[in-house]
């Protein structure tokens, strides 16, 4: 089956972005050319599945910056909302996350990047996120759009690694071992 993973930012007080959606203090970040591990999680995944709200944020930045397939989980975009420059680039799914991961298993795909807050809450509410690389931006926020939301269960994490940058950032791993039965 394929698995999913997260690579994902978020403040020290654990939003990943501004109630808005604004990214602003994200893309200031100053980080003097460390990809804090980006390019090697991105060389180990075979595409990315992203949420609507996420999809139409990387849609105002300068440019596309994936060069692997990209699958949108929407119930509310159509094809018409794909730009033409994206077509061969990024397909549509209204499929349940289960679905979506075993229609992703059959073409080949081993490794997911899950992308988008509400996106990887529902993935790991499903059982479906093997682990999690969280960087934290040191910034408070005070409000937004919160990682993690309400869990029915607890959800066991093994903290695997956590590396610190000369810019502030910190990384850790976590592997997901599951819910507490």
């Amino acid at each position: 089956m394929t698995t999913g993973h997260v690579f994902i930012a978020a403040s020290l007080d654990g939003y990943i972005a501004r109630p808005d959606g604004g990214l602003d203090w994200l893309m200031k970040q100053d980080v003097d050319g460390e990809d804090h591990g980006y390019k090697a999680f991105m060389d180990s995944v075979d595409g990315l599945i992203m949420g609507r709200a996420t999809f139409e944020t990387v849609l105002t930045f300068d440019e596309w910056s994936y060069d692997k397939e990209v699958i949108v989980m929407s119930r509310s975009l159509g094809p018409e909302n794909i730009p033409g420059t994206l077509k061969s680039k990024v397909r549509l799914s209204s499929q349940s996350p289960a679905e979506v991961m075993k229609s992703l298993d059959k073409e080949g795909w081993r490794r997911a990047y899950v992308d988008g807050g509400e996106l990887v809450q529902s993935f790991l509410r499903d059982g479906l996120i093997a682990d999690i690389i969280l960087t934290r931006i040191p910034i408070l926020l005070g409000s937004g759009r919160a990682l993690f939301g309400k869990i029915s269960e607890d959800i066991d994490l093994v903290h695997d690694e956590t590396v610190s940058y000369p810019s502030g950032l910190v990384t850790s791993k976590y592997s997901v071992s599951g819910p507490r039965g």
